[in-house]
């Protein structure tokens, strides 16, 4: 059973920092590309970023791109997500989510994923 875990949520004030956290269990984590999205009060889930299953492709939506970088440590099993210079338009809850197949690209689809986590409230004050 797959298993994701995020920690690393809380308040932050407008242009600071926080980093994220996926702790994944049940499969090989390292044969598969991880992504990160968010959902705001009201709106729909958007993309964040995504890394692919080696760690040496990743994409990042507009909105965040400059701000935040991805990474994953395939020892620990974790993927991360540290953001920098957040905005209070950053605030959301943040998922991870791992692909469906092993090997596969990684990408901006959420459908394309298969197992999330329950997410991490992220809220930026201004």
């Amino acid at each position: 059973q797959v298993q994701l875990v995020e920690s690393g949520g809380g308040l932050v004030q407008a242009g600071g920092s926080l980093r994220l956290a996926c702790a994944a269990s049940g499969r090989t984590f390292s044969n598969y590309a991880m992504g990160w999205f968010r959902q705001a009060p009201g709106k729909d889930r958007e993309f964040v970023a995504a890394i692919s299953w080696s760690g040496d492709s990743t994409n990042y939506a507009d909105s965040v791109k400059g701000r935040f970088t991805i990474s994953r440590d395939n020892a620990k099993n974790t993927v991360y997500l540290q953001m920098n210079s957040l905005k209070p338009e950053d605030t959301a809850v943040y998922y991870c989510a791992s692909r469906d197949g092993a090997f596969a690209p990684a990408t901006i689809r959420s459908l394309a994923y298969a197992y999330w986590g329950q997410g991490t409230q992220v809220t930026v004050s201004s």
